[in-house]
């Protein structure tokens, strides 16, 4: 790693650099041809990370959210909608992560533990990987179109993101700050693309849309922070990621801290305007970004693989009891909290009133 920092030094090193682990990866289809038949396969299902998808249950804020908002959603026809919509929330997305492996490989060199990774370790033939990015992209688009038209677009729009963060020219992974909104923007999509399966009428309230962006930049921004100490070495993270260029750890818990205020304050607009009750549940959100923190802060914080956080025991239990507590009293009423904060009740019937 310290001749790696050191050949960083000047631009003609580093360009020579970054064309000889090109090299390296291009040599993977030579070591691919190489596997036995029956692993062969396996590299290719891996850099469409299938362990990611867990991340699609963010659709089912926006899924619940229609459901308050549309008491009809409950039908055998809207749930199979749903379970369209998750299938091609996954499809997209592993298409964006496979252009990701396939784009990030050079770089994954650089990365103690991302440079085993298949792609990078010579276990996938490029020309076949490029052909998985494109199927997964068009089978999951096509799927988006049977739901609605909305949904579709929303898919369309995961995929266009995924593309804006990875390919060059823009490839806004490499810009600071830019990073991290441009991946996290894909929470509201997600969201989106869960009520629209529901709701494909009307548009989600946006303060709620903004809210849980800001939710998933300070996530993004945290797993940054824990990747930089990690690595340990400015020169190795620059290497790994441009943007490390320019972060640092007081820059990006600066950030993690604008991200977490930002997306409070915008929740507190969508509670005070659509669901008062849903005030009592802000200091179990202020007590889990506390505790994410803790996590982010630890030595190697399982942060930056945010697929192995469900070994964070209590972190998961704590999360499980705010979405409980979140989703209760969605549903339900308490009259006397609007003349204390002397508010107007919203106009969407309550299932349970207390």
């Amino acid at each position: 790693m310290t001749k790696i920092a050191n050949d960083l030094k000047t631009e003609a090193n580093e360009s020579a650099l970054v064309t000889d682990k090109v090299d390296k990866v291009q040599g993977g289809e030579q070591h691919a041809g190489s596997v036995s038949s029956e692993l062969r396969w396996m590299p290719y299902v891996e850099i469409a990370r299938p362990d990611h998808w867990f991340k699609n249950v963010f659709m089912l804020v926006g899924v619940v959210l229609a459901y308050f908002y549309y008491m009809e959603a409950g039908t055998l026809s809207q749930i199979g909608s749903i379970c369209m919509a998750l299938f091609v929330a996954c499809m997209v997305a592993s298409s964006n992560y496979v252009i990701n492996e396939i784009l990030d490989a050079p770089t994954d060199l650089d990365h103690p533990v991302k440079r085993h990774r298949p792609i990078p370790s010579g276990k996938v033939n490029l020309k076949i990987a490029y052909l998985e990015w494109i199927a997964l992209g068009v089978i999951g688009l096509t799927a988006a179109w049977v739901v609605n038209v909305p949904f579709f677009l929303s898919s369309l729009a995961l995929l266009v993101m995924g593309l804006i963060y990875n390919i060059p020219p823009v490839r806004t992974k490499e810009l600071p700050y830019l990073d991290v909104v441009s991946e996290s923007v894909n929470n509201p999509i997600r969201l989106m693309m869960g009520w629209f399966a529901v709701n494909p009428g009307e548009i989600p309230p946006v303060s709620l849309l903004v809210s849980y962006w800001m939710v998933g930049a300070f996530f993004m921004a945290s797993k940054r922070y824990a990747e930089y100490r990690a690595i340990g070495n400015k020169g190795v993270a620059m290497a790994y990621r441009k943007s490390f260029a320019y972060y640092d750890d007081n820059r990006l818990l600066t950030s993690m801290f604008f991200y977490s205020c930002g997306s409070a304050l915008l929740l507190g607009v969508f509670i005070i305007r659509y669901h008062l009750e849903l005030i009592l549940c802000v200091p179990l959100m202020a007590g889990f970004f506390s505790s994410y923190m803790k996590v982010t802060l630890k030595e190697d914080s399982p942060v930056q693989n945010p697929e192995k956080l469900y070994r964070e025991r209590g972190l998961m239990l704590y999360l499980c009891l705010c979405l409980a507590v979140f989703l209760g009293l969605m549903f339900a009423e308490i009259p006397a909290m609007y003349e204390i904060f002397n508010i107007k009740s919203s106009r969407v019937p309550p299932l349970w009133r207390f």
